[in-house]
């Protein structure tokens, strides 16, 4: 059985791209710029909560970018990263699994009135960001998940 008495809870370099929580960075990074390009790209009446759903696509994006970037550079060597690991995680799935909700209620608003084709098309762009919104979500949660174990086993 392997120990890890060297203290590296979290990997460096390329080991991020080959251990199981870390490996949900590049799915998180494209489908969350997916949510990001297919939400800016649809127009809806009421821009509020659309509003709180590009904050929270693009805060993700942004935040995952550069937690990949610390741990593929390695500055994630001290005692309190794995602690800040799963809280980021734990508060992107907070704000993603709240972004869902709101887009797929205004979606499901919006779709309720379909006069014309090009609505319709609108429609679709949405009703895919729901779906990768959601998606999204439940790659945080298990990146959460997966972080806080190794936390606790930290």
């Amino acid at each position: 059985m392997a120990s890890t008495t060297s203290g590296d809870v979290l990997p460096t370099g390329s080991r991020v791209f080959i251990t199981f929580p870390d490996l949900f960075f590049i799915p998180e990074f494209v489908i969350g710029g997916l949510v990001w390009i297919l939400v800016a790209s649809t127009r809806v009446e009421p821009a509020n909560p659309l509003g709180w759903v590009m904050f929270v696509s693009v805060f993700c994006f942004v935040g995952t970018t550069l937690w990949f970037f610390i741990f593929v550079c390695g500055g994630n060597q001290s005692s309190i990263w794995p602690a800040v690991d799963a809280g980021f995680h734990f508060l992107a799935v907070v704000f993603y699994l709240s972004a869902s909700v709101d887009l797929a209620y205004i979606t499901f608003v919006y779709g309720l009135n379909l006069p014309t084709f090009d609505i319709l098309k609108i429609y679709r762009l949405d009703i895919s960001a729901v779906v990768m919104s959601h998606v999204a979500t439940l790659l945080y949660f298990l990146h959460a998940i997966f972080s806080a174990i190794r936390w606790k086993r930290a």
